[in-house]
């Protein structure tokens, strides 16, 4: 099956020529090849007013040009729209203690571990906070080849601080963070993500391991010499996941700007959907948006990004925005004082991940909203 084509709302047919300046930033990103092409859309309330692309899917010539409809690598998007959102749901169900201990459910994360008396106090609260003490990253892959293996060496990866006391944004805590929560749901989190918020949502172009058919429709992200010696396109880009089977706590979502915009809509209306279900409580969505108190200096919520005085979302969403960036080149801001919401998405890795130019782009397109809203 096709990726499912997408209508403009009516509410954005003015969207182009309003938000000329949205456009123009990102025709600049396009023309200083900060990446080949964007998808980009504007929530204000319960409104979309900008669905709108820009450029090709890569910089040759015939490449296709970037629609509304086309579906990209989300990259870490995926731990607040599917990471994030299970949890949520799992703590109103009360099937999640934020504090709760990870080795109490991944016992082999304590286990055999020569720093197991610090492990011990590792929290789901602190995974989802970005505190648990884990380092950022680590090439699993380089070492492993199957999924076991990959969670096997997450759960060996030592700790670089005490639980609590540093944030470091980790993918490791992420890795780790999907697999408790399979075991807390009993199911892959590919299936709880499809049955339990893609469903709801009506997120008709948003899954793990796109259908081989939807392939040629989405952007490449970058030609691999280094690892699988082929170009990346229409499967998940980030080594660690592709060794998890494309499916992760940290990464291997793929969306469109519409389906992002349709779970930024719920975020803003405290949980509920389009027609009326409640799907998250808004208390539980109040408090997974809300900066923790600690490690002192943190601007993390629970999987949630905050705004800092170099933000990527610019100068123009308030102090109580959330949000967070996909290293190919996602993001989504959303803030609950302007009732707001702006996903940009890009492969600005193609064809390699030396091009860091989109971090000027970033927040000079946020900013650009201001004057348009």
């Amino acid at each position: 099956m096709p990726i499912p084509p997408v209508s403009i709302p009516d509410t954005a047919s003015d969207g182009h020529e309003r938000f000329r300046a949205v456009r123009e930033v990102l025709l600049g990103g396009v023309a200083e090849r900060a990446f080949p092409g964007a998808s980009y859309g504007v929530l204000l309330g319960d409104s979309i007013v900008a669905l709108d692309a820009v450029g090709a899917f890569t910089y040759d010539n015939d490449a296709a040009a970037v629609t509304p409809a086309t579906v990209y690598d989300l990259a870490s998007l995926t731990k607040v729209l599917s990471t994030t959102a299970i949890a949520m749901l799992l703590y109103d169900r009360g099937i999640l203690g934020l504090d709760a201990r990870l080795g109490d459910i991944l016992p082999g994360f304590v286990v055999g571990g020569g720093d197991g008396k610090r492990r011990i106090g590792v929290t789901l609260r602190m995974l989802l906070a970005h505190s648990s003490g884990l380092p950022g990253y680590g090439q699993l892959f380089a070492s492993h080849s199957t999924p076991a293996g990959v969670l096997r060496g997450a759960l060996a990866m030592p700790l670089e601080a005490a639980p609590g006391t540093r944030t470091e944004y980790s993918d490791i805590s992420f890795i780790l963070l999907g697999k408790a929560l399979e075991v807390l749901c009993g199911d892959n989190l590919s299936r709880v993500f499809m049955r339990e918020v893609a469903k709801p949502l009506g997120l008709e172009s948003t899954c793990y391991c796109p259908p081989s058919d939807w392939k040629t429709s989405i952007p490449p992200t970058e030609h691999d010499y280094l690892y699988r010696n082929r170009v990346i396109q229409g499967e998940v880009q980030d080594e660690n996941c592709y060794e998890l089977g494309g499916v992760s706590g940290h990464a291997g979502l793929f969306s469109n700007a519409l389906d992002v915009l349709k779970f930024a809509a719920c975020i803003l209306a405290g949980g509920r959907t389009h027609d009326g279900r409640q799907l998250f409580q808004p208390g539980t969505v109040a408090l997974f948006a809300t900066c923790q108190s600690e490690p002192a200096g943190t601007t993390r919520a629970l999987g949630w990004d905050t705004p800092s005085e170099t933000s990527s979302s610019g100068k123009f969403f308030s102090s109580r925005s959330i949000g967070h960036l996909g290293y190919a080149g996602t993001s989504l801001w959303i803030d609950p004082v302007r009732q707001l919401a702006a996903v940009l998405l890009t492969n600005r890795t193609w064809p390699d991940r030396s091009n860091k130019s989109i971090q000027q782009i970033r927040p000079a397109f946020h900013d650009a909203l201001a004057p348009c809203i």
